[in-house]
């Protein structure tokens, strides 16, 4: 814990201007973002009495081992460098709100050739026009239902438009009339866009003119006795009117706006948002967050207009915005909002009539939320809390590891051996923090030296940015830099799907450190720069103890080591000759668990991901100069590798853009590669001589796993 004075600036220091300020904890990590109309009257407030600090703001400043700023010329500039900062720093300290659920979107995709109306759910991408957002996917899917008979817009996927295109014939929607079935061309594509213009208007709020069109385009069907075009019209206005009755009218004057209403608590907070276009609800959504710093409800409605806005711009900002209270100052906002819009936003609260009764319900909407957030967090917290603590007591640690790593080997039959590092910080996943290493240090299967390695890389790592950023110097760190840096190589990573990536780009432990993973200015997420309190492997006594030696060859003595055994699930501390055994009840046995099952899973996905990768590698791969266009080419025209391996030099010259140079390079490269082993039929042991070689030299197992020629069907205890 430091003390505030060992880092307050001197009061001359600091300018009296708008800017932007960041605290930082002593590992360089940015831990809060604030602006200021002035840096100076806002920074003294942090470094007076600690008894006269919110508690929140007192573990902030206690935390934080340092404090920089930057100036700028106004509140607006400082309102968005904020923003950013936050967006890029995540920081722990500052108010960031998260949805409790990943909401659809109706989208119409506008940037296509044939405009495409599909629900869509993450980030909103260029030229593609949204709606919504909606609670759930299928309320979406009814509306559409009801609007295509009206206007039938394309709705398929492209590998359906594409083999629709093909073969002449439209899906089931062109032939019931849902669909205009531009794929084999009964409408034209200008016609087309102009339909899913109307679509998009209707959608927008803009109903009352093309309903009124309608009716008077049935009235003069009737009059002509076409009864049937009036019956079909008459029909389409009963749909569109059942549309537009799944959204009810809230605001008379056809009004644009956005609702934001707040409820909280000492801890935490939760908004609401109604999106109301045309005078109806189109959409809603509510974030919750942990107040963890002391924030006013004007504080918790600007972090939500930038949140809600940040990465808007036009007529996604509405003309109004209804808020419970205003930021203090409220100008710079408004005038924030009215940029990212282009014309005038009114920001205020609502006194009386429709909108204050609205917002009411807004209001209540946001309590329930909050109530709801609570009783399902209040177990899950107590819960980790428990397990935490248990896991201290159980390894005797001085406090909580809040930030726990844990990682496990994976090979198959001794190939392909890489690692994984899991991090689970206050119980939770981290997922932006995973990484994975590929073991270059040796080669064949020696789980315990390649976790040695493992963890003398990811610390090497710590250590050299703490004498980066000079925490950390003493004798010998010259050595320490040459030896990370001959060490070898590990790969970014990437989630599965719906998570966040793991890593970037392939880069030694530290040569690419100093140029890719810390070039950019210290604090952002992602980096190996900060410590665990405790280092998690899976595995017993020798694995432990490979771990605990690493470290102490590193010189590291401040970060528990302990190991999770499979076979009992028993804990295994370094130098004991007996494990520590958690009851089977024990909460805290059932998060290392977790924790060790995660490391598992995300080394075991990484060594698959690199054996197909192998699996599919050929002969041409060598080839220099071959690009995959003239390999598909070569495979074509010969049929598989075996007879390309057999071809002249002239035959090779036939294949189109192969010249004479390419065909002896070719000749020659599949001269010196080694005849692949013949394939072996897994059920009956028969060798496949006939087989065409041109596909990888293995089988398939019962999940469908590519498996090497001649590899037993059970893999169970092969692979790790």
């Amino acid at each position: 814990m430091a003390d505030p004075s060992s880092y307050r600036p001197k009061p001359g220091q600091i300018p009296d201007t708008p800017g932007v300020y960041r605290f930082r904890d002593e590992h360089r990590r940015v831990i809060y973002v604030g602006k200021a109309k002035s840096l100076r009257q806002r920074l003294a407030n942090y470094f007076q009495d600690l008894a006269g600090l919110h508690p929140r703001t007192r573990t902030m400043v206690t935390t934080a081992a340092s404090v920089e700023w930057t100036v700028v010329s106004t509140e607006v500039e400082a309102l968005q460098l904020e923003y950013s900062w936050i967006k890029e720093y995540d920081p722990r300290f500052n108010v960031k709100y998260r949805d409790d659920k990943s909401y659809p979107y109706l989208a119409v995709t506008m940037n296509e050739e044939f405009p495409r109306v599909q629900v869509m759910r993450g980030h909103k991408k260029k030229g593609v026009r949204y709606f919504g957002p909606y609670g759930h996917a299928w309320a979406i899917r009814d509306t559409v239902d009801l609007l295509l008979r009206v206007f039938p817009v394309r709705t398929c996927s492209a590998g359906v438009f594409k083999n629709a295109a093909r073969t002449g014939r439209p899906c089931l929607l062109g032939y019931i009339g849902k669909c205009s079935a531009p794929c084999v061309g009964r409408i034209e594509p200008e016609e087309h866009r102009e339909l899913a213009e109307e679509f998009c208007d209707f959608m927008a709020g803009r109903t009352g003119t093309y309903l009124r069109r309608l009716e008077n385009r049935m009235m003069e069907a009737a009059e002509e006795m076409e009864y049937e075009r009036a019956a079909r019209l008459r029909d389409d206005i009963e749909a569109l009117k059942k549309a537009m009755e799944k959204n009810a009218v809230v605001l008379a004057d056809a009004t644009d706006a956005d609702l934001i209403a707040v409820a909280e608590d000492e801890l935490e907070a939760a908004v609401q948002i109604f999106h109301v276009r045309g005078g109806r609800v189109r959409g809603q959504r509510g974030w919750v967050t942990d107040k963890v710093e002391d924030v006013t409800t004007g504080a918790l409605v600007e972090h939500a207009l930038q949140q809600l806005y940040g990465e808007e711009s036009g007529d996604a900002v509405p003309k109004e915005v209804l808020v419970p209270a205003l930021p203090e100052p409220v100008e710079p906002v408004q005038e924030w909002l009215t940029g990212r819009r282009g014309s005038n936003v009114s920001l205020r609260i609502p006194q009386r009539g429709d909108k204050k009764a609205l917002m009411e319900t807004v209001q209540r909407n946001a309590q329930q939320a909050l109530a709801l957030h609570k009783t399902k967090r209040a177990s899950d917290l107590t819960t980790r809390s428990r397990a935490l603590e248990e896991i201290a007591d159980a390894l005797d640690l001085d406090s909580a590891p809040l930030r726990i790593e844990c990682y496990d080997i994976s090979h198959l039959q001794g190939d392909d051996v890489v690692a994984s590092m899991v991090v689970f910080e206050d119980g939770l996943q981290r997922k932006s923090e995973y990484r994975r290493f590929q073991i270059k240090g040796f080669a064949g299967q020696d789980d315990v030296r390649s976790m040695h390695e493992v963890i003398t890389r990811r610390f090497r790592r710590y250590l050299a940015e703490k004498e980066r950023t000079g925490e950390w110097a003493e004798d010998g760190a010259e050595d320490a830099r040459t030896e990370a840096e001959d060490t070898g190589t590990e790969s970014g990573a990437t989630a599965e799907s719906g998570a966040t990536a793991e890593s970037g780009s392939p880069a030694t432990d530290l040569g690419a450190a100093s140029v890719n993973g810390f070039k950019d200015e210290d604090g952002r997420p992602k980096k190996f720069a900060y410590p665990p309190q405790l280092v998690v492997v899976d595995g017993g006594q020798p694995q432990v103890a490979a771990a605990q030696r690493a470290l102490d060859e590193l010189g590291i003595d401040d970060i528990a080591v302990c190991g999770l055994a499979k076979r009992l699930e028993e804990v295994w501390l370094p130098g004991d000759d007996d494990p520590v055994v958690l009851p089977r009840t024990s909460e805290g046995l059932y998060l290392l668990q977790r924790i060790r099952d995660e490391a598992h899973r995300f080394a075991i996905t990484y060594q698959r991901t690199k054996r197909a990768k192998r699996f599919r590698s050929s002969p041409l791969d060598d080839v220099p100069g071959l690009g995959e266009t003239r390999k598909q080419a070569l495979i074509k025209h010969f049929g598989s590798v075996k007879k390309l391996r057999s071809a002249t030099i002239e035959q090779i010259q036939e294949v189109p853009g192969i010249g004479r140079k390419t065909a002896e390079t070719i000749a020659v490269a599949l001269a010196q590669a080694a005849p692949a082993a013949p394939a072996v039929n897994t059920a009956t042991g028969e060798i496949m001589d006939d087989r065409e070689d041109e596909a990888p030299e293995t089988t398939a197992d019962a999940s469908g796993e590519p498996v090497p020629a001649g590899a037993p069907d059970d893999r169970r205890g092969q692979e790790r």
